[in-house]
């Protein structure tokens, strides 16, 4: 008698604007990677964000928390628009996102940054400069200068406080040196610490963490505005940048230029049992229902999912699938394509099965 597969429950957010239409092509995307590696995907759909407010009136309805936290994963579209720039602050769509990462208890947040040679030549940069690139920011999100108090602002002045404690960077620390365990084995830590109290702190827990735990890892460690210029100038140098939550803002987004597009930039934010996987993008609600949007970041959060779930042959079946269309199509609009965003996640599903040969 054949044994029940492995069973996984996926809580799904589409969320505002284009993240219905992107996470229905993850979706798609996933199925077809659990059907060829023998694996099972329950999914259900939950509001979020404005969705959840036009529902329930709260960007994280409680029916949303509830099967998040009760699933093996959470793959989230995209939240926000102008539709509900009138709500006060506490219930703006980007306050569930916010509600949701505290719940579960996320406090890294993954950025991978690939550029292949079939993209080198879209990136803003040199061709021969960006091509290779292969880095991962490890962010810390739930520290630092955007949730440090006192925070105070009067007719006069205002402040804020940027504070850090041994164990916050002690655990972001092991994140970084653990995934560089799984690559090359290096990690570049980014940080101010020649004149920031918070940063001194920063780098020396990170290197007794280096030198204690973490011995054969390469540790290097970089002010932020020397790593800024290095990931113009030589990005393919990184392999793990460790940083906090304020410099991890301004990293993230500075990498994101160099493939020359958003579509491609997968996210996980971790720390808890249940990770939660988002595209980097945006809900561009000016591209929303038009069939247009790329859904490329989209399936690859999905491939960081399959990652964190386990199945690691899954996720290189559909990074696989996803180079093979970026050579030869067919490509969504913003990369020059006329392929519509369930064009582009066929195709991805449909290649899988062959890459799952291949691997």
């Amino acid at each position: 008698m054949d044994s029940a597969p492995r069973t996984y429950t996926l809580a799904l957010l589409p969320g505002d604007g284009i993240g219905p239409e992107v996470t229905a092509e993850a979706a798609r995307v996933l199925d077809a990677a659990a059907d060829a590696h023998g694996f099972a995907i329950q999914t259900s759909e939950h509001a979020v964000g404005g969705a959840g407010l036009d529902a329930e009136d709260d960007p994280l309805p409680r029916a949303t928390l509830d099967a998040c936290l009760d699933a093996d994963a959470v793959f989230l579209g995209a939240v926000g628009g102008p539709d509900w720039d009138g709500y006060a602050a506490d219930l703006r769509p980007e306050r569930g996102l916010l509600r949701l990462r505290a719940r579960l208890g996320a406090f890294a947040n993954l950025r991978p940054v690939a550029v292949s040679d079939a993209m080198a030549e879209r990136s803003p940069l040199r061709p021969e400069r960006v091509a290779g690139t292969d880095l991962l920011i490890v962010r810390e999100l739930t520290g630092g200068i955007y949730f440090g108090h006192p925070r105070e602002r009067t007719a006069a002045e205002a402040y804020d406080t940027m504070r850090y404690s041994v164990a916050e960077v002690e655990r972001i620390a092991r994140v970084a040196f653990e995934w560089a365990q799984k690559r090359s084995g290096r990690v570049t830590s980014v940080d101010k610490a020649n004149v920031l109290a918070s940063s001194a702190l920063w780098r020396d827990v990170v290197s007794r963490i280096g030198a204690d735990e973490y011995p054969e890892i390469a540790l290097e460690h970089l002010y932020v505005d020397h790593a800024a210029m290095e990931v113009v100038r030589d990005p393919r140098r990184f392999d793990v940048v460790l940083t906090g939550n304020l410099f991890g803002d301004v990293l993230s987004d500075l990498a994101a230029t160099l493939p020359g597009t958003l579509g491609l930039l997968p996210s996980a934010s971790l720390g808890g049992r249940v990770g939660l996987f988002e595209p980097v993008h945006g809900s561009a609600p000016d591209l929303a229902g038009q069939g247009v949007a790329n859904p490329l970041a989209a399936i690859l959060s999905g491939a960081m999912l399959l990652d964190a779930l386990g199945e690691g042959a899954a996720a290189a079946s559909v990074r696989q699938s996803v180079d093979a269309l970026l050579t030869d199509g067919p490509l969504p609009a913003d990369l020059d394509g006329t392929a519509s965003t369930s064009d582009v996640g066929a195709a991805v599903a449909d290649g899988i099965a062959s890459f799952t040969l291949t691997s």
